[in-house]
């Protein structure tokens, strides 16, 4: 299961020949997104096990398991901010059930991001999808 969205950046990836312009794409995802007001940048947003300074925010829109899932987040680093808007474009309007049937390293992996990051930005990655997941998880109940 993706959005719409996610499929768009997929797409794109498909288009782009090297992993130099997909760095590039990446790094515009994240600067096209929103800043995160700083009142937000505290300890309970931030996510821990990431090498850079990460936040995100959840929404949730409604209860039980079609309550939907939105978030704002941000970070230090601009190919982590990219990051964190490729991981919007994946679960960002999705119902937190639907949220909890991503296989979002199987999204990244058609993305080839896996082969492609770094261990640590590898597992800041694994650690947003973790917090993605524990609050849709305390969503549904």
């Amino acid at each position: 299961m993706t959005t719409d969205r996610f499929e768009e950046i997929a797409e794109t990836f498909e288009f782009l020949e090297d992993w130099e312009e997909r760095y590039r794409y990446v790094i515009e995802l994240g600067k096209a997104m929103p800043p995160l007001d700083d009142a937000f940048r505290v300890p309970a947003t931030k996510v821990t096990g990431c090498a850079s300074q990460v936040w995100i925010v959840p929404v949730i829109e409604g209860q039980g398991r079609d309550a939907v899932f939105r978030f704002d987040g941000d970070s230090d680093a601009l190919i982590v901010r990219g990051l964190i808007a490729v991981l919007h474009a994946l679960y960002s309007g999705l119902t937190v059930d639907e949220v909890m049937k991503v296989d979002a390293p199987g999204a990244l992996k058609r993305l080839g991001l896996d082969d492609h990051l770094s261990a640590q930005r590898s597992n800041g990655v694994r650690a947003m999808v973790d917090r993605i997941r524990s609050v849709s998880a305390a969503a549904i109940g």
